[in-house]
């Protein structure tokens, strides 16, 4: 009787097909439609995202800068801009995704068929969407109620940066998403997200501030995107562009590092 068994197919690997560019893109597509929508049918985070940096920028910038000639509302279009594209990044990664991970929607969502990075890219374009909506409605206010004087060069610049500009905060987010728990995550997110708008200039003018405080800005992303932001529209600002472009990307590609790490080892 011959006993032999033939077990060569086990160390044959099944052949997987590479799936299809066009099943590639409509993943992407699809992830980011779902990001976009859910993010519409939440108020909760929609409504404060849009209303406190316009609100906000009514009252400090607008009326209550009626009488500087213009020169408080353009400063603070600036500043107001960057506070608001800082909320889309912080709370549209990080609580989302501890939320998400508490709940093991993560988790679901690694076993589907699709590219790993789609859950990421999702989010980072309903991020730089929410953010466009926050500097056109900015821009708006700061061109047809207080009638600053802007031209189309600084309007475009403004915007391609502030829309740009969300990316360092999604990184911020992300990592912050990767070590806070999905229940106390607004409020922790909240205590990083206004001292460092504080701390950055965007409410007050650092030369106000300590010495201190000032010495400690340029630690803060903000405080870059803001010089960043200032250098636009022709406002005076300090230091370099490149100076301030390339620690804006040292801090998104650190934060991006530290976050991949720790979502590969605890998920």
């Amino acid at each position: 009787m011959n006993t032999h068994i033939d077990l060569s197919i086990l160390s044959e690997r099944p052949q997987v097909a590479p799936m299809p560019r066009a099943r590639v893109f409509n993943a992407y597509l699809q992830e980011t439609r779902s990001e976009i929508l859910r993010y519409l049918r939440t108020p909760s985070f929609m409504l404060p995202t849009l209303l406190f940096p316009t609100v906000f920028y009514l009252m400090f910038g607008v009326l209550l800068g009626h009488g500087s000639g213009g020169q408080q509302a353009r400063y603070m279009l600036a500043a107001y801009s960057t506070f608001g594209v800082m909320a889309p990044g912080l709370f549209g990664f990080g609580v989302s995704l501890a939320l998400e991970r508490d709940g093991g929607r993560l988790t679901r969502k690694r076993a589907l068929p699709m590219p790993p990075a789609a859950y990421l890219v999702g989010k980072m374009v309903m991020a730089m969407l929410v953010a466009a909506v926050i500097a056109a409605l900015l821009l708006s206010l700061a061109l047809f109620v207080a009638h600053v004087p802007l031209s189309a060069a600084q309007v475009s610049r403004l915007f391609a940066l502030e829309v740009a500009g969300v990316l360092p905060f999604c990184a911020l987010g992300l990592l912050l998403g990767t070590i806070i728990k999905g229940q106390g995550a607004p409020g922790l997110v909240n205590m990083i997200y206004l001292p460092m708008a504080f701390l950055s200039g965007l409410w007050f003018p650092l030369s106000i501030m300590p010495k201190f405080l000032q010495q400690l800005a340029p630690i803060w992303p903000s405080y870059h995107l803001n010089q960043l932001a200032l250098s636009a529209i022709d406002m005076p600002h300090a230091g370099s562009g490149l100076v301030h472009a390339v620690a804006l990307c040292a801090f998104t590609l650190a934060c991006l590092w530290l976050a991949v790490r720790r979502l590969r080892r605890i998920g």
